[in-house]
C-alpha cells in the first residue's frame, strides 16, 4: 500500500513538473518600445514568436514615458527608444545591461498633411507654414522638452530659423502616433513625424523631409533592461538584429543600422 502511495506520489510531480515545463518556456517576453515602432514590431514580434513559441507583449508610448516607467520598477524585458537620451537615461541609472546595447535602426524627419490637402511641397521657410497653417491651423508633433519627435522637430526648426515663428503654433502631442492622427483626422494642417509613421497611415501625405544636418540623427537604440527575466529579451533581441527582421524594419521605413545590417 505505502509502495502504491509512493508510486503515485511520483507520477503525480513527474506529471505537474512536465506541465510547468512548457509554461515556464512560454513566459512572455515583455518590450517598451517608442510609439513609432508599433506596426514593424508587431510585424517582427508576430515572426519571432511564431518561430520561438514565446509571445511578445508589446507596450508603445513615448521613449521618455517608458524609461520613466522602467525607472518606478515597471516589469520589462527589453527597451527600445526612439533617441539616444532616453537610453543614456536609463544606463546612467543602471536599468540597462549595457553590454547588450546596439543602435538598431534610423529614421528620416518629415512634414506631414492630410492626404486629401491640396498643400504643396514644403519650403522650410516661414511664409510657406504660414501660409499652408492658415490663420488658426496647429503643427502637430510630439512634446519638444522630452518626446523624442518634437526634440527633433525643436532642433530642425531652430536650425532652419523657423522656431521663433512655429513655437506658438504648435500642438504638442504625448507621442508621434498621437500627432500623426491629428494630421490623419484633419485637425492639423501639418505635422512633423518620422518617415515610418507617415507611411503607416493612408490618411496622410510626406509634404517635406527636413535636411539631415538639421537636426541629430534619428537613432533607435535597443537594449535588454537590468531586471530582464531569463534570455528572452536577449533572444528577440538577436532576433530583430536578423536578416528576417531587417526586411521587415526596411519594408516598414527604417533604416537598419549598425551590427543589425550586418546580420
Amino acid at each position: 500500500m505505502r509502495r502504491t502511495r509512493a508510486l503515485r506520489a511520483t507520477c503525480l510531480l513527474l506529471a505537474s513538473t512536465l506541465l510547468a515545463a512548457p509554461a515556464l518556456a512560454a513566459e512572455p517576453i515583455t518590450v517598451f518600445a517608442a510609439a513609432s515602432l508599433k506596426n514593424a514590431l508587431d510585424e517582427a514580434g508576430k515572426a519571432f514568436s511564431a518561430e520561438s513559441g514565446t509571445r511578445v507583449r508589446a507596450s508603445y508610448a513615448a521613449s521618455s514615458a517608458l524609461a520613466r516607467q522602467i525607472e518606478q520598477g515597471a516589469p520589462a524585458d527589453l527597451f527600445a527608444s526612439a533617441d539616444l537620451d532616453w537610453m543614456d537615461y536609463l544606463a546612467a541609472r543602471k536599468l540597462i545591461r549595457p553590454e547588450t546595447r546596439v543602435n538598431l535602426l534610423a529614421n528620416r524627419l518629415v512634414v506631414v498633411a492630410p492626404k486629401d490637402a491640396t498643400t504643396t511641397e514644403a519650403a522650410f521657410t516661414p511664409d510657406w507654414f504660414s501660409r499652408t497653417l492658415g490663420p488658426d491651423g496647429r503643427l502637430a508633433t510630439g512634446e519638444v522638452n522630452s518626446v523624442p519627435i518634437g526634440k527633433y522637430a525643436k532642433a530642425a526648426f531652430e536650425t532652419l530659423g523657423l522656431w521663433a515663428s512655429l513655437q506658438p503654433r504648435l500642438a504638442q502631442a504625448d507621442n508621434v502616433r498621437a500627432a500623426l492622427a491629428l494630421v490623419s483626422r484633419g485637425e492639423a494642417p501639418l505635422g512633423v513625424v518620422y518617415e515610418s509613421d507617415a507611411r503607416s497611415d493612408p490618411g496622410v501625405k510626406v509634404v517635406g523631409v527636413f535636411p539631415q544636418a538639421s537636426h541629430p540623427p534619428v537613432i533607435y537604440p535597443v537594449a535588454v533592461t537590468a531586471e530582464a527575466k531569463g534570455e528572452g529579451g536577449a533572444r528577440l533581441l538577436s532576433y530583430l538584429r536578423s536578416k528576417a527582421a531587417r526586411r521587415v524594419f526596411e519594408a516598414h521605413g527604417f533604416t537598419v543600422i549598425g551590427e543589425g545590417a550586418s546580420q
